[in-house]
């Protein structure tokens, strides 16, 4: 399979990805953010999925941090509502 090449398909990879991660996790997701733990509890998620995201797109693209992007919009900023010592 060809590497992705353009930023706006890595972008949505990565947000396609990230999408999964919320659905198929919603309520460790919400754990993790009233705990203050959600890099903890998600660790091995979003490590599978940054392997996957680092496996289909091009090298020099990968600086651009689109995928933690994409992280912190599907699985923090969608879940606001969240009672959480982070706001």
């Amino acid at each position: 399979m060809a590497l992705i090449e353009t930023q706006e398909a890595a972008r949505r990879l990565a947000r396609a990805i990230s999408s999964d991660l919320a659905l198929y996790n919603e309520d460790k997701i919400a754990e993790g953010i009233r705990n203050d733990t959600l890099l903890d509890v998600m660790a091995e998620e979003i490590q599978e999925g940054r392997d996957l995201y680092q496996s289909r797109v091009a090298p020099e693209l990968l600086g651009r941090n689109l995928y933690d992007r994409a992280i912190i919009d599907l699985l923090v900023r969608s879940k606001a509502h969240v009672e959480s010592p982070m706001w």
